[in-house]
């Protein structure tokens, strides 16, 4: 039984009634197994799992294993993985990563920081940076924090955030004050109408009673544009964050599919003036180029009818 390491936990499973053709291990094999050497068959499983000697098969000396210091490296790193994660999901719809999470995506970095920059410079650390970044082929701890920093620059969270990723901007505080009073300012429009005798897709008291909110919001969703444009003239088609993004899509999408109101924006008027000059281009050139051949032709027949007056005269005065 020492030498074939199946037969035991066969055993075992018969014992304890596991395989489908035995029903109870006292009533089959009354006299087979003494109590001692059940509880014995019972511990095999778990004395395997924790590596207790069983002569040839017991673990080698050198498995690799972590020292107390690198394990609590990992264990801080994990636990503040999983806090990250749960945060972008449950932040994920309607999008809130950057507000929500910041903190926890600073938390995790300085985890990250932490472990490769190998505290001390001591063996003992170089020996962690090297088991926990560098010791297989996947390299697991690189590659979730890959994953989150990917995740932060896809999101331009920076663009929402101070200098040194501390707080939220001015600006994103601003525009998240007025998002959620253009919201309310929907809800409670939307609460009022339905008492009244208006029908039931009639939403002109919400155009009429946000108009201003819903100016002020886009107008300084457009600063923030200008203003991100002018920070990052290197790289263009850059984005603002995407909690600022989702909001401002989500308002739009209320008011012009939603509610169907309608907001001339700033550069709506130059655009309607241009558009109107050149539709009239054409006329104006067709009427121009009419006044200028009817002037011409006065000028024509002027000479005509004044050689032919001249010439009846001079007949007249000969016959006379």
């Amino acid at each position: 039984l020492r030498r074939l390491p199946l037969v035991p936990l066969l055993w075992s499973r018969l014992a304890l009634g596991a395989l489908p053709f035995v029903r109870s291990p006292r009533g089959i094999f009354p006299d087979l197994l003494s109590e001692k050497h059940l509880l014995e068959v019972e511990d095999l499983p778990l004395s395997l799992m924790r590596g207790g000697a069983l002569g040839p098969l017991s673990l080698p000396p050198d498995l690799p294993d972590l020292n107390p210091e690198c394990r609590e490296m990992l264990l801080d790193f994990a636990n503040s993985s999983a806090e990250l994660t749960g945060c972008l999901v449950r932040s994920a719809r309607p999008v809130r990563l950057c507000q929500t999470c910041y903190p926890l995506f600073q938390q995790v970095a300085g985890k990250m920081d932490i472990i490769s920059r190998a505290v001390g410079n001591t063996s003992e650390s170089q020996s962690c940076a090297r088991s926990l970044l560098m010791a297989d082929r996947m390299h697991i701890v690189v590659l979730l924090s890959e994953f989150f920093n990917t995740t932060w620059q896809k999101a331009n969270c920076a663009n929402c955030l101070t200098n040194n990723s501390e707080e939220l901007s001015n600006s994103t505080v601003s525009f998240l004050s007025l998002f959620n009073q253009t919201l309310s300012c929907f809800e409670s429009n939307l609460q009022g109408s339905t008492h009244s005798l208006l029908p039931p897709r009639n939403y002109s008291e919400v155009c009429k009673s946000c108009c201003e909110n819903y100016k002020n919001l886009n107008s300084l969703y457009s600063e923030m544009q200008k203003m991100n444009e002018l920070k990052n003239k290197a790289e263009p088609g850059t984005h603002l964050c995407i909690d600022v993004e989702d909001a401002m899509n989500i308002t739009r999408k209320l008011w012009s599919r939603t509610f169907n109101c309608w907001h001339p924006h700033s550069d709506t008027v130059p655009i309607i003036a241009v558009s109107v000059f050149i539709l009239f281009l054409p006329v104006v050139f067709y009427l121009s180029s009419f006044l200028h051949s009817e002037q011409k032709k006065r000028k024509l027949i002027l000479p005509k009818r004044l050689k032919s007056s001249t010439s009846f005269a001079n007949i007249q005065e000969n016959s006379n």
